[in-house]
């Protein structure tokens, strides 16, 4: 089975005696995680050396970094590099998150090469695509993304990008008053998947695990989670509060 994956992204939320403590509180419930079950825990650059430790001795729990930068190093002032990350024994991280997208104007040519340096450093890259909603109304939402993987995915070969984790956001529905529905999660994911499978094979496109990124909370995951093409989720304001993220644990099938 492909692994399912219940991924907290942070953002810039917490102090690190907050980020300690919900981490203690989450581990406090002793969830033992299947052998498909991932739970990564994407925090703010200071907390990571902190929050590897903690996770260290819960099988299949994982810190990740929320961003890298695109070059190996040099002269890039307030940057961190993939090298870094693998230094201090990081394994995953998010790359080209929307809001990265939006705020910082990262392209599609800047998250292949941050790929590229990820997988050359034993990371596991959690690459972010989706549409905003004037590309969601204009009905071309297919044709973007799939522009999204192939721009950033496709000179990879199968067996590197069996090594990569896709999270599909749907842009539109956070926080526009919008709600994506069940089935255009499923329906999204399966294009994606297709869109894969016409490049690598279906074998390959069959071990991708697809996360979905659109307001996944405590009360939906289970629903969201069952469809048959989404495999866990990328969750945000969620993954704040202990109770919540725990459920969230739970809901992975």
């Amino acid at each position: 089975m492909r692994k399912q994956i219940a991924a907290a992204n942070w953002k810039m939320n917490l102090t690190y005696q907050q980020g300690e403590q919900l981490l203690s509180d989450i581990l406090a419930e002793g969830i033992a995680l299947a052998n498909h079950h991932y739970a990564v825990f994407a925090v703010p650059f200071p907390y990571l050396v902190l929050a590897n430790s903690e996770l260290s001795d819960s099988r299949n729990y994982f810190a990740s970094a929320q961003n890298c930068y695109q070059k190996k190093s040099g002269a890039f002032t307030g940057e961190v590099s993939a090298e870094m990350l693998q230094s201090i024994g990081i394994k995953f991280c998010v790359i080209g998150h929307s809001e990265r997208r939006e705020y910082f104007g990262e392209t599609n040519k800047d998250l292949a090469e941050k790929l590229n340096l990820c997988l050359g450093c034993q990371i596991t890259p959690i690459f972010c695509c989706g549409e905003p909603l004037q590309i969601r109304e204009k009905g071309t939402q297919n044709d973007y993304v799939e522009q999204q993987l192939k721009e950033s995915l496709f000179h990879f070969s199968a067996d590197q990008l069996t090594k990569i984790v896709v999270a599909y956001e749907p842009i539109w529905a956070i926080g526009t008053g919008k709600t994506a529905t069940n089935q255009q999660a499923q329906d999204m994911h399966a294009h994606l998947r297709a869109v894969l499978a016409k490049k690598y094979g279906q074998a390959i496109a069959d071990e991708i695990s697809i996360l979905y990124g659109g307001s996944v909370k405590a009360a939906n995951a289970k629903e969201i989670f069952g469809m048959p093409d989404v495999d866990g989720g990328l969750v945000g304001g969620a993954s704040l509060i202990a109770a919540d993220f725990v459920q969230i644990i739970r809901s992975l099938k």
